[in-house]
């Protein structure tokens, strides 16, 4: 007699999405943190949770609610700790409820120690970490209009240069062309993977692969702009970025 499959864990968890700051104020500063995402896990269990997804809590000047990430190794201090986080994985593991986070790797904050480097030096190895164009007769490099509205072009002070942003302005788009790049993200993930985190929610995950021509396309509205999607979603070669990596157990 055949025995039935057993599904992956994460077909069957059942998941409750957490944004720290609005979650539970632990200390009465106004703001949510982790420890009140821990003071609440007896509450979760109660409820059949086995998955908590923890919208993003890194340092961040948080112009995008936290998507917009100024290092992926720190906690933002509004939230608490790296130690609070250990905790919350170590307690939510003795109650059976395992802990994924978000995780944003189609850009960082322009406050990224990457970035902040791309701009001060253009020799710089992190200027490849990032889309940086020429201007076209002085202007943008081609008329792509961003998720959020206007260019997804800004231009780089004292430079004829332009940086890529598919979102805000202040959220510039990685490289995922260059190898470098791949293996510095792999890495903070496999860091992750190894503090316990069970598993990441990928924001923008869809954006990463951008054509490469990166020319004009027909306005669709009376801005003279059009959606960046057709260039930069779902392109063709990026199923292939994860396999161009020599990252292990993702």
């Amino acid at each position: 007699m055949n025995t039935p499959q057993q599904r992956a864990w994460w077909k069957e968890s059942v998941v409750y999405q957490i944004y720290p700051k609005s979650f539970y104020d632990s200390n009465n500063d106004g703001t949510g943190d982790i420890r009140g995402i821990i003071a609440k896990l007896p509450y979760l269990k109660t409820l059949g949770i086995t998955l908590i997804w923890v919208s993003p809590f890194y340092q961040s000047p948080m112009a995008d609610n936290g998507y917009d990430i100024a290092d992926y190794f720190a906690v933002n201090p509004d939230f608490g700790d790296m130690r609070d986080v250990d905790d919350l994985i170590a307690q939510a593991g003795e109650m059976g409820i395992k802990v994924m986070i978000d995780l944003v790797v189609n850009h960082t904050s322009d406050e990224h120690r990457w970035f902040r480097q791309a701009l001060a030096n253009p020799d710089s190895r992190y200027r490849d970490y990032y889309i940086f164009k020429p201007a076209v007769n002085g202007t943008a490099p081609n008329n792509w209009r961003s998720i959020f509205g206007g260019s997804v072009w800004e231009k780089v002070p004292g430079e004829e240069t332009y940086y890529l942003h598919v979102f805000h302005k202040k959220q510039p788009d990685l490289n995922w062309e260059n190898p470098a790049l791949r293996e510095e993200i792999y890495a903070m993930i496999n860091w992750w993977l190894a503090k316990g985190i069970a598993g990441f929610r990928i924001d923008a995950i869809t954006f990463i692969k951008k054509d490469q021509d990166f020319s004009p396309l027909p306005p669709d509205g009376i801005d003279g702009l059009a959606s960046v999607k057709s260039k930069a979603r779902n392109r063709p070669g990026i199923e292939f970025f994860p396999q161009r990596t020599e990252a292990k157990d993702l």
